[in-house]
């Protein structure tokens, strides 16, 4: 994955801090509308989960599954990727953004899995983010995702969940992440990547969140909410 920037992906509105308790209520209410969230992006293995998630970037999860689906049935480990090459692997991903650099990187990657680390993706940071094209966004997805690690990836529907609802407030990227990591209770660490990502994809949404649905509203602290046009405010 070619990793965005630390910088904010989009401009949005600054909420001040949540207490605590709001902290508490938000997440608790996100978990009992979705105890166990999954990725989006389909996978098979620790390995096409790295794939798919390096294909992701400037990309919907739903156009990289698509190009995926052949792909990984072909191609399912770094051995298979390397032999079916960067030309192989443009033909089946070339209607994704930056398909060319993205051919590459796998086809790096993949020989590096290979070379380094037994064709396993590892369960480290630091050997993941050595890999071609992987940044500290993937790599958190990853081990997340794949080795269950309470990381948080911070995409653009974080970004903007974070600030909008003042549940950690950052002007960049890692300032989210760091926030998100110190508000953050234990309990809810494991799924909160995939409970945030969900909530910014689907409720609040960049042009118009769905503010008279959203169940944790009134703990939200974003000053202009949507109000419900039935109630005629």
């Amino acid at each position: 994955m070619i990793d965005t920037p630390d910088a904010p992906p989009e401009s949005v509105p600054v909420a001040p801090p949540l207490a605590s308790e709001a902290v508490e209520t938000l997440y608790g209410r996100l978990a009992a509308a979705l105890p166990e969230p999954r990725s989006e992006l389909d996978y098979v293995n620790p390995y096409t989960l790295l794939v798919a998630v390096v294909l992701s970037a400037q990309a919907t999860d739903k156009g990289v599954n698509k190009a995926t689906k052949t792909l990984f049935a072909v191609a399912d480990t770094p051995e298979t990727m390397l032999a079916l090459g960067e030309e192989g692997l443009r033909h089946h991903i070339r209607t994704i953004g930056l398909f060319n650099a993205k051919a590459r990187n796998v086809i790096a990657l993949s020989r590096d899995l290979v070379t380094l680390h037994g064709g396993a993706v590892p369960s480290d940071r630091a050997a993941l983010e050595a890999l071609a094209g992987v940044g500290r966004k993937t790599a958190s997805v990853v081990l997340n995702v794949a080795f269950g690690q309470p990381t948080i990836a911070v995409d653009t529907h974080i970004f903007r969940v974070a600030n909008r609802t003042g549940l950690a407030p950052g002007k960049t990227v890692r300032a989210v992440e760091d926030g998100l990591e110190r508000v953050t209770p234990d309990r809810f660490r494991r799924h909160a990547h995939h409970w945030l990502i969900l909530h910014g994809r689907y409720v609040c949404k960049a042009r118009r969140p769905a503010c008279p649905t959203c169940g944790i509203a009134d703990v939200c602290g974003y000053p202009d909410k949507i109000a419900d046009p039935k109630r005629g405010a």
